[in-house]
């Protein structure tokens, strides 16, 4: 909207036709009498200086009222008439009317004495001119917004319509107007339409800022009345010049293809990705529907709502009784395994008494440090005791082996953990008052809470019922932490270590278990997080149970535990899966073997060197012990090797080939005479090698790990050759091609011109 500026009026001259210099001077001449003192001066002077009310309509103040000022020339005193046009100012009827409607409420003396002063220098206009002034301030207030100088009475009045005097002469003057104090209350459609005006005038403010200094130089114009041709001013102004100078940038057709080719590929991929989400909110849709169609065709949710809560309750229930009975387990368990613990260490500690005394005695008795009178060593109570024990369990083996028929058994490679009675006793009595505890602890439960196949059908229920919620509440996940005190109760007695130990999968928890996944199998074959729960089970509660068992009962010494202890663990680890939390238990599991074998290593190979004159006679003491300790090696050497399908080639080749044999074996071979025993030895550790480290027949060499040993063997078979056992030269070439040492089998027949021998390289 325009800004118009502030309106400033002008003085006329006494001869003009404005009324305002007639009534400055009125003003001027009614202040005369007042500064002379003359009595009747002070009633003119209160009415001149009498302050008059503001127009309501325009909220404009009176042009009269301010308009008394002294005269240039100091003022004789002398009253001026002038003869006042109120025909040409809007405001000076108003002013007019609103004096006299002032003079009669005033009092009798004073209006009387004014009226009869004001008579004589002021034309009073009728009430007919009053009218026309009205109706010239209404017809300006409704075209132009303000009131011209130079308007003709005559046409102004003439111009009028009927209906405009009747509102006219209704309308109050604005002294006569009630001032209003609170806002008119409005209809609902002028609140609307005011809004809409306000919307309107508000948008289109912006636009119109350009164009107020026309309309305002305009209105300034029509102010000023000349007859400029403010079309043509404004047409002219509005017209913009084309300036030539501005370069343009070429455009060709390759630029105009581009910009659209670049405007389609936008447009393209913005349809794309409209197309997207249509699709998507179709694909809403049809789930919405389906998901609906569902509820409706769904049965009775109470029926459901009760099923759910009855297994919230149950769970609950479960999971309280569970963490009730878990300490109890944990003792239980805990006792059992020191129980085991202390009777494997308390062998562990026997044989190595035993082999600590047995060693000293035999060398003193080859130093013949202290002898008696008879001359007979003097060993003391506890070492004699000692020994005596252990000929007596030897006496009892060998009395064993020969009721089973085994008589081709070498002594040193039996396991020696054999228990007096009275230990037998105090073990087994330890054994059943733990068991006797276990089945007390769920003697108060029952059985839905504490028999694992009970507990499987109430989640297999729901599994049938509501497999969406089944599978989405991730219950494959669960079981086997709601199964872990259950099944660890049923590992309390079980030993892997023992041969005629119970099997996993003849447990009752494992056939359970697989019989869910079964039935899991059978009702939906897209979900397989079930065929996982019995590999976690493995991994979280079997695995570690095993590995406290390798690390602290296992006996690597012992054939039996070891072969079956490797039965467990192949059917473990076939059970196990690939992910990353079986195979961390499985690394767990075969490191602590690895750490277990090193440490028998160690501790429990001791191979004695003797002279060879104390160990030619085979009866002798010196003899029989490094016999018997070398068996005890050349045994854990093939206990070590019996885990050749579970641990790495290159453990076992570390382990048992570079460690054992080269350090311990070879050595006691080295010392001994050559001789039938030496051919029988090297056999044997020949039969506990791998076959699958010979596989390759294209290889004519054999594993590096082997090198010392087949220098050994070629060293034994020359010195065969020359003495009375050539027959067994024959037997260490076989040996030879076992492990593949073709080559130095063949250079070894072609140096000693052994012709007949090649055969036995042909075959193989």
């Amino acid at each position: 909207m325009a800004h118009r500026p502030e309106r400033s009026f002008r003085q006329r001259r006494a001869d003009s036709s404005d009324s305002d210099g007639a009534e400055e001077q009125a003003a001027q001449g009614a202040q005369h009498p007042a500064q002379k003192g003359q009595p009747s001066g002070g009633g003119r002077a209160a009415v001149a200086e009498r302050p008059f009310r503001a127009r309501g309509s325009r909220g404009r103040g009176l042009a009269w009222a301010c308009s008394r000022r002294p005269r240039a020339d100091g003022g004789s005193g002398v009253r001026e008439s002038r003869t006042i046009d109120l025909s040409t100012d809007e405001e000076d009827g108003t002013h007019h009317s609103s004096e006299s409607k002032d003079d009669q409420n005033s009092s009798s003396n004073s209006s009387s004495s004014l009226e009869e002063e004001f008579s004589s220098v002021v034309n009073i206009p009728d009430a007919a001119f009053i009218q026309a002034a009205r109706r010239k301030r209404q017809l300006a207030r409704t075209q132009d917004d303000y009131i011209p100088l130079d308007v003709k009475h005559t046409s102004t009045i003439s111009g009028m319509k009927e209906n405009s005097d009747e509102d006219l002469e209704s309308e109050p003057d604005d002294h006569e107007k009630r001032i209003p104090f609170t806002p008119k209350p409005q209809t609902l459609r002028q609140r609307i339409a005011e809004e809409t005006t306000t919307r309107n005038e508000e948008t289109s403010e912006e636009s119109q800022e350009d164009e107020n200094p026309d309309i305002w130089e305009q209105q300034q114009m029509r102010k000023a009345g000349g007859d400029i041709d403010l079309a043509h001013s404004s047409e002219f102004q509005t017209v913009k010049k084309f300036d030539t100078s501005i370069s343009f940038p070429p455009v060709n057709l390759e630029i105009i293809k581009k910009q659209l080719n670049t405007r389609l590929t936008l447009l393209q991929d913005t349809h794309r990705s409209h197309l997207r989400e249509y699709e998507k909110y179709i694909q809403d849709v049809k789930s919405s529907k389906s998901a609906i169609q569902n509820l409706e065709n769904s049965p009775n949710q109470a029926l459901n709502f009760k099923f759910y809560k009855s297994m919230k309750i149950y769970v609950e229930n479960l999971i309280d009784c569970l963490n009730e009975k878990i300490i109890n387990i944990q003792e239980i368990e805990s006792s059992m395994h020191a129980l085991l613990l202390k009777q494997a260490m308390a062998f562990m500690k026997r044989r190595q008494d035993e082999l600590k005394h047995e060693s000293t005695y035999l060398q003193q008795l080859s130093c013949k440090a202290e002898t008696s009178t008879n001359g007979s060593l003097t060993i003391d109570e506890k070492t004699q005791w000692i020994l005596q024990e252990i000929e007596s369990r030897r006496a009892q083996r060998r009395q064993a082996r020969a009721l089973s028929g085994n008589c081709d058994h070498q002594e040193g490679t039996s396991s020696d953990d054999e228990l007096s009675s009275a230990d037998m006793t105090d073990f087994q009595k330890s054994q059943g008052d733990i068991l006797q505890d276990l089945q007390k602890i769920f003697e108060d439960v029952q059985d839905d809470f504490c028999n694992i196949q009970n507990i499987l059908l109430k989640f297999q229920q729901w599994r049938e019922k509501f497999p969406d919620s089944y599978y989405e509440a991730f219950i494959s996940l669960c079981i086997p932490k709601l199964l872990n005190p259950l099944i660890r109760v049923q590992l309390i007695d079980w030993n892997p270590l023992k041969f005629d130990s119970i099997g996993l999968k003849q447990m009752p928890w494992f056939t359970s278990v697989e019989e869910f996944m079964d039935s899991s199998m059978k009702d939906s074959n897209t979900h397989s997080s079930d065929k996982k729960i019995l590999s976690a089970i493995i991994n979280k509660t079997i695995i570690p149970r095993l590995t406290d068992f390798v690390e602290f009962i296992w006996d690597p010494l012992s054939t039996s535990q070891t072969r079956s202890l490797i039965t467990h663990c192949r059917m473990i680890l076939e059970h196990s899966t690939c992910e990353n939390e079986v195979s961390k238990g499985k690394q767990d599991l075969l490191s602590s073997i690895v750490l277990r074998m090193k440490k028998a290593i160690e501790d429990d190979v001791f191979i004695p060197l003797y002279p060879k004159s104390a160990v030619e006679n085979k009866t002798s003491p010196h003899s029989k012990f490094q016999e018997r300790q070398f068996w005890s090696g050349l045994k854990l050497f093939g206990n070590i090797l019996l885990w050749n399908e579970l641990l790495p080639d290159d453990i076992l080749q570390e382990q048992g080939l570079v460690k054992l044999l080269n350090r311990y074996l070879i050595i006691a071979l080295l010392n001994a005479t050559p001789g039938p025993d030496i051919v029988k030895k090297c056999s044997q550790i020949t039969a506990y090698l791998p076959e699958k480290w010979f596989k390759n027949s294209a290889v004519r060499t054999s594993i590096p790990q082997l090198e010392n040993f087949i220098q050994f063997l070629l060293q034994s078979a020359h010195k065969l050759s020359r003495s009375e056992f050539r027959d067994e030269v024959k037997e260490i070439i076989i040996i030879m091609v076992k492990i593949k040492a073709l080559k130095q089998a063949e250079s070894f027949i072609e140096d000693h011109h052994l012709d007949h021998l090649k055969s036995v390289i042909k075959e193989v």
